[in-house]
């Protein structure tokens, strides 16, 4: 599945990589149906995890579509293997080694890249351009077939650069203690689509899907042209960055954050279920990392405008 970032281009496990998504159950027939699914849809039906091995016991994903057909014709059953799959604890150390490198690099961005009048400008020069490289190389392993450890800690390093420099201006000179209020409304809303998820009052499914990645094309679509607006036109562009309209702007933006987060665990959910290969974990981390990021970047927003309003 093309996933729900910000950039609209992290991979997920069900499209390029074969992962199938969203509840998907297992594709029974023959190798032609598995690929019919396949082919473009971000709903994909069928395991190509499985491998021509069964199911491992209590994992209703993983099922092999040609197991009753092996046990009709008498062909001995592949035996069930578990190593080399992805599991929890591979999404939760990934996920932490990469956070842990965006905080580092933005904690260190702070202390050494001054925002006082004299040093602001080189700070936002500096911060503006790995922030960019940062985009490049994100948009680099969205396309990618497989994760790059390397390329991910080092869009996570850079991307924590900016955040660190963009966070000390706002706390520093627009609303003191913003950064930490930023962070603990991201982990707030982290934690309460987790809590959702998990209890089943947020169901992942095709329409749930479709209504994100609509709501979130046209949420960017305008925040292009308020760029414009503001990069040709002056001032505050269309107003969706200040304001009463940005207020709610920011609202939205993170409602579509907690979105992303759903999406990103189901993705989760489903290549542990489906047995998708280890590696994948850097993945899933990517992806938390950019949503997370989004998230923050929202929250600060919002803090700003309260503080400019005051």
């Amino acid at each position: 599945m093309r996933s729900s970032n910000p950039v609209f281009s992290r991979r997920g496990f069900s499209r390029d990589n074969g992962y199938a998504g969203f509840g998907a159950q297992p594709q029974a027939g023959g190798p032609a149906a598995a690929t019919q699914t396949h082919q473009g849809n971000p709903y994909v039906q069928g395991n190509p995890y499985a491998g021509g091995q069964q199911a491992p016991a209590g994992n209703p994903y993983a099922t092999n579509p040609y197991a009753q057909q092996d046990a009709q014709y008498g062909a001995p059953q592949a035996p069930v293997t578990t190593s080399g799959r992805m599991t929890m604890d591979d999404v939760v150390m990934r996920t932490a080694t990469t956070l842990g490198t965006l905080v580092v690099t933005a904690a260190i961005a702070w202390a050494l890249l001054p925002v006082d009048d004299a040093n602001i400008g080189k700070s936002y020069g500096i911060a503006i351009g790995a922030g960019l490289i940062a985009m490049v190389l994100g948009l680099v392993q969205a396309f990618k077939r497989k994760a790059s450890p390397a390329l991910i800690l080092t869009y996570a390093a850079l991307e924590g650069v900016f955040l660190g420099v963009v966070s000390s201006v706002v706390d520093n000179r627009i609303a003191s203690g913003a950064a930490m209020q930023a962070v603990l409304g991201t982990m707030a809303v982290f934690i309460g689509v987790l809590v959702a998820y998990k209890a089943g009052w947020i169901r992942v499914n095709r329409r749930f899907y479709g209504f994100v990645m609509a709501a979130a094309m046209g949420f960017l679509l305008l925040t292009a042209v308020n760029l414009l607006f503001m990069v040709f036109g002056g001032g505050d562009g269309l107003g969706f960055r200040s304001g009463g309209l940005g207020i709610v702007f920011g609202i939205v933006g993170i409602l579509l954050g907690a979105c992303f987060l759903a999406l990103d665990f189901k993705q989760v959910e489903d290549g542990i279920a489906y047995g998708a290969p280890k590696e994948e974990a850097w993945l899933a981390a990517f992806g938390l990392t950019m949503t997370l990021v989004w998230i923050y970047m929202e929250f600060l927003r919002l803090i700003a405008i309260f503080s400019g309003n005051d």
